[in-house]
């Protein structure tokens, strides 16, 4: 099972804080996530065009488009930060 977190503005625009669903087969690593998610999620899909560059952590720790994913895994969004 993935647990999957929403934060700040990628949050408000998809309207959910989190989901839950089972690894998909063939999903083996964040990119791969990600091009789950644009395909089976339109509202996911539109965000991502707002926001490419989201920050994504596994397990609580950042991770690259090429981090792999086990199941039981959580996985984080976030916009990209900024500094001040």
């Amino acid at each position: 099972m993935l647990k999957i977190h929403y934060f700040a503005s990628i949050r408000e625009q998809l309207h959910k804080e989190e989901d839950n669903f089972c690894r998909p087969e063939g999903v083996k690593d964040v990119n791969d996530l990600l091009v789950y998610l644009k395909t089976t999620d339109p509202r996911f899909s539109e965000v991502y065009k707002k926001t490419p560059k989201m920050l994504v952590a596994v397990n609580q720790v950042v991770a690259s488009r090429s981090s792999e994913l086990s199941d039981n895994d959580e996985v984080a969004f976030f916009p990209p930060m900024t500094g001040g």
